[in-house]
């Protein structure tokens, strides 16, 4: 094609449309980044429960994967990624303590139930995850919240197929003990209260 005829009829010659291809080291990371960070940040929090917390390990995650990028750039950096923020050794000393759900910021004005029930909902779930085991947590974050199959969790911890299944079941098993024992406090009178013929009256 000669330089005339691309400047008559230059829409032959247009880029087609569509998301911007990076063509720099920076540029595809940044990309990666502004994919990765939502899906890091909420696995983060269902690992700790703890907004601060949680921003540090994507924050050191993403730090790590940045690092490594021209090893795991052709590879899987998700996958990368995510085994560096859940193979980080917290704390022992601080974890429990720091291992609770952070109050929610305050709902507007004229928001839908459905959302206050989201926000409590969300919250009762962190806090019975704070109730398992390290590894119980993770295994279930993993295989169960975040939907990676038994194959891919047990290469993300590495651990073997059968560590996933059997920690997977006792995991399972206490997150729905402490939810439904949660579940069958809220529906129990208050204390100091006495029912009589469906109704509730305060007990002297």
């Amino acid at each position: 094609m000669t330089m005339g005829v691309a400047v008559d009829r230059p829409h032959l010659d247009a880029p087609p449309s569509g998301p911007t291809v990076p063509t720099t080291t920076d540029d595809e990371f940044a990309a990666f980044m502004a994919d990765a960070s939502p899906g890091l940040a909420h696995t983060a929090w269902l690992l700790t429960g703890d907004e601060h917390q949680a921003e540090e390990l994507v924050q050191e995650a993403l730090t790590r994967t940045f690092l490594a990028w021209h090893k795991v750039r052709s590879r899987d950096p998700h996958a990368y990624a995510r085994r560096v923020l859940v193979g980080r050794r917290l704390n022992d000393k601080v974890k429990r303590q720091r291992e609770r759900s952070y109050d929610p910021p305050a709902l507007p004005d004229g928001t839908a139930e459905s959302g206050e029930h989201a926000v409590i909902d969300r919250d009762r779930l962190v806090r019975a995850l704070a109730t398992l085991t390290p590894r119980q947590r993770r295994i279930v974050v993993l295989r169960h919240l975040i939907g990676l199959s038994e194959q891919e969790v047990a290469h993300d911890l590495g651990v073997s197929l059968g560590t996933i299944k059997s920690t997977s079941s006792r995991g399972l098993a206490q997150l729905r003990a402490v939810l439904e024992s949660a579940d069958d406090a809220a529906r129990s009178p208050h204390p100091g209260t006495a029912q009589h013929d469906g109704t509730a009256r305060r007990t002297p």
